[in-house]
């Protein structure tokens, strides 16, 4: 990959003639342009660019410039093609962008186009459309023709009644193929014309009228006397300082536009048109400044950051404290002290429904110098907020894993909350962990990277404790109240003593009755959401499944939908089988949905609401239920692992895990972590407040480890087992992996090539440092229409993997392995 070009072209100096593009396609390379006379003395280097590719045209990024062809490019300039806009008088992206884009793309193996785009808000960027008229060839062909019985003569007409018209719409008028087929059919024979039109970005600043006051000597007449609503609209202003919107002065002051108006002839105020921010916060009920006391320990490891903080130089640390430990109080301090000294502070979070908690929390100590990003957010919003980054109006920023793109200036600080979470990982192109990105981004900063978690990940301990990372820890909690008691409630026990399979252990039934009657609240956890996992003939026992993956649909009771989970396919309850068409349809299994629905038959006294993706899918629904949750407008909350990080609730003294049993048997070498990390941390919402906490985990397998270290939630003990375990089986930390999936529609042509891919990475592992297993079919072998052939590469040594891998790729594509199809990720989270 070409590196970036850093030269800074003066008016005496060559100007570049040539432009090394990246472009959001999957292709590990960028792609060399020339520039135009008019653009050379002002193209920069993280400039957009629209450039023609093939057929079409993108958006691409100006990555290097040239000022002449290398012999390394090994490009005929006649076969290069010109750049057809220049997008920006200003570059979007910075230069420390670039460089951590250009990182992240080489370390993931991704495409730096894709990154980029990633890097930047939704709908900043241009898009082109292809555009169809009809010509004086056509209108003849037209009245020539009495009857329009063939597409081509319906598209003709069409065009002559609408006149210009898109390529997409014709595509939804008349049909994708039959549209494509036809307009090539009308272009060979002229009777059409086709052009690129370039369409603005969806997103651009808000602007609303507002009205202003103005100085004495700017006014032309003035009358013998203001009337008493013009001087009620003068002393309006006055106490909003002198400006306000338009509307609002209407709203608040309850005038009308006519008195303003005249106010304006009389150059009293000015009406003028301004640009708003869309704050995200906007209808958010700020919290009250607590001045918070540190505890000795939050103290020690406040002044351990700080002192690194003074150093001015790359360190990271990881902060290992237990839940309500008091790391929050920690991250603000460590701000204040950076942006005392002129600097910015990032912090990331996993989930979107933490951002809103910790957002309201930043605005109450640092005000408007509090940016959020995430994909919740509106477009203009996110546009804004990246816009007041960019400017350096806010120097705190919060937001999930692109957050870490955000383009701070003079960046001091960088923390990132629940580091175990699998959250940070992009699972799409381009692949990515926003945390090993945000440690790459302190680093090139020289700036301080806090990594903080009550169940590190294993890879993130091991760091600590080969010294990569310094090790700081919060072992009790804030007031030293005792973690929450865990109980292990074996459900075979509870079969035995019933003689069926309850969902709920008499156990769990008495603890939610004694919680409510203390007027306490409970948290209810199954991670799976839905009414029933999946719907079974019971005559020939025939599974319903999605049509596109190897699945089973899941039913949603509210909805009367049978859903995928994977790809979204819906489709309707049917009323017999649809193999045996026996009506004798059997819902199976449980979900957060017929939990909720359960619970409130059997506890009716209680107001019990459910937080899963299916409820806080509208914006603001998930802040709304937590925040009547901690009023104690409810009591009780079900829902998924959304409801186990992060929150603070001090009246829950009881969490109730109905079962986490599917994570443990899931074919992923993580599966025995991720559910310690669940439970421990879902523990960790119960007993907060002045009252002890209590925990119930219902479970078939009671003797695993994972459950067994949960029940103690000692880290360490579970870190000794789980390590030796890794270490045996070579799994990370102690090789590096890269999972490789092939998927195509067609399953031939996806073994075909993954034959080639394995072929080519034999013959690069001459050395035989790398371990290669497969390919073999995918745990999920069919997901979204297409079927997933995987091959799985390890080594001790991350330079031989990649070199591995480079190498056997380039021999992949040599012997017609077609890569468009070929995902490589590298370091994966999960295997499925």
């Amino acid at each position: 990959m070409p590196k970036q070009a850093t030269k800074i072209f003066l008016d005496d100096s060559p100007k570049p003639e040539f432009v090394e593009v990246a472009l959001p396609i999957p292709l590990r390379q960028t792609f060399t342009y020339s520039i135009p006379m008019g653009m050379r003395e002002i193209i920069q280097i993280g400039s957009r660019v629209l450039v023609p590719f093939g057929r079409r045209h993108l958006t691409g990024y100006a990555v290097v410039l040239h000022e002449y062809l290398s012999e390394e490019l090994e490009i005929e300039e006649s076969a290069i093609k010109e750049i057809a806009e220049l997008l920006d008088d200003e570059p979007l992206v910075t230069e420390e962008i670039l460089n951590l884009t250009q990182w992240t793309a080489d370390y993931y193996a991704s495409s730096w186009g894709e990154v980029l785009k990633a890097s930047l808000p939704a709908g900043i960027n241009a898009t082109v459309e292809e555009i169809i008229n009809i010509n004086s060839r056509g209108l003849d062909e037209i009245i020539k023709t009495e009857t329009a019985k063939t597409t081509k003569l319906q598209i003709l007409n069409y065009l002559n009644e609408k006149g210009e018209t898109s390529l997409r719409e014709l595509k939804k008028a008349f049909g994708a193929s039959k549209a494509l087929r036809a307009v090539n059919s009308l272009l060979s024979q002229d009777f059409i014309n086709k052009f690129s039109r370039t369409i603005t970005t969806k997103v651009k600043p808000k602007r609303r009228k507002a009205v202003r006051l103005l100085p004495p000597e700017n006014h032309k007449s003035i009358p013998k006397k203001l009337t008493e609503t013009q001087q009620k609209i003068i002393d309006f202003l006055i106490e909003y300082d002198g400006e306000i919107l338009f509307t609002e002065l209407i709203e608040k002051a309850d005038v009308g536009a006519s008195p303003i108006n005249t106010l304006a002839k009389y150059g009293f105020v000015e009406v003028f048109v301004k640009e708003v921010f869309r704050d995200p916060l906007s209808e958010s009920k700020i919290p009250e400044i607590k001045d918070l006391i540190l505890t000795d320990e939050q103290q020690s490891v406040l002044s351990e950051i700080k002192s690194a903080l003074r150093k001015e130089k790359y360190e990271a640390f990881l902060l290992h404290g237990v839940t309500g430990s008091g790391k929050t109080e920690v991250y603000i301090r460590a701000m204040k002290s950076v942006l005392n000294e002129g600097k910015s502070a990032l912090m990331l979070v996993p989930e979107i429904a933490l951002t809103p908690v910790f957002s309201k929390r930043l605005r109450a100590v640092f005000g408007d110098e509090v940016a959020i990003l995430h994909s919740s957010l509106s477009t203009g919003e996110r546009f804004d907020e990246w816009r007041r980054i960019r400017k350096g109006d806010a120097r705190v920023v919060i937001g999930t894993r692109s957050a870490v793109f955000a383009p701070l200036q003079n960046l001091g600080l960088v923390i990132v909350d629940e580091e175990h979470d699998s959250s940070y990982r992009q699972h799409e192109m381009p692949f990515y962990n926003g945390r090993d990105v945000a440690i790459v981004r302190a680093n090139f900063a020289k700036a301080v990277a806090v990594l903080g978690s009550a169940t590190p990940a294993l890879e993130s301990f091991h760091n600590s404790q080969t010294q990569k990372y310094d090790y700081l820890a919060l072992p009790n909690r804030v007031g030293n109240r005792p973690l929450a008691t865990a109980e292990i409630v074996d459900m075979r026990e509870v079969f035995k003593e019933a003689g069926k399979d309850p969902i709920f252990s008499p156990a769990l039934e008495d603890a939610i009755i004694e919680t409510h009657e203390r007027g306490e609240q409970s948290i209810i956890l199954l991670n799976r959401r839905g009414f029933s996992q999946f719907v079974l003939c019971r005559s020939c026992g025939e599974t319903i499944r999605c049509n596109n993956c190897d699945i089973t649909l899941t039913y949603h009771k509210r909805e009367q939908r049978l859903v995928c989970h994977y790809c979204n396919h819906r489709e309707k309850v049917p009323n017999k089988c649809p193999k045996c068409e026996a009506k004798f349809l059997y819902f199976m299994g449980e979900g957060t949905e017929q939990i909720e629905n359960l619970l409130q038959r059997k506890f009716s006294e209680l107001q019990i609401a459910r937080v899963d993706r299916d409820t806080t899918k509208r914006k603001h629904e998930m802040e709304n239920v937590l925040s009547a949750f901690s009023d104690k407008k409810i009591d009780m909350l079900v829902g998924t692992q959304m409801l186990a990080k992060g929150h603070d609730f001090p009246n829950v003294t009881l969490v109730g895990v109905i079962s986490v049993d599917a994570g443990l048997s899931l074919p992923d070498f993580r599966s025995a972590e991720k559910t310690f990390q669940l439970l421990t941390q879902v523990a960790g919402r119960a007993g907060r407040g002045k009252l002890p906490g209590r925990v119930l985990i219902q479970t078939y397998y009671p003797q695993h480890y994972a459950l067994k270290h949960s029940k103690s939630q000692s880290y360490d003990s579970f870190y000794d087992e789980e390590i030796e375990f890794r270490k045996k089986l070579n799994y990370p930390p102690f090789v590096v992996l890269s999972s490789i999936l092939i998927k195509h529609p067609n399953y031939n042509y996806a073994h075909d090539n993954a034959q080639i891919l394995r072929a080519a990475l034999d013959s690069s592992n001459t050395q035989k440092q790398c371990i290669v297993l497969g390919p073999a079919p995918a745990p999920l072998p069919r997901l979204k229409g297409e079927h997933r052939l995987q091959i799985l590469v390890k080594s001790r040594n991350r330079k031989s993997l990649r070199e591995t891998l480079d190498f056997a790729l380039a021999e992949a594509e040599a012997n017609f392995c077609d890569l468009k199809i070929i995902y490589v990720e590298i370091d994966p989270i999960n295997l499925l």
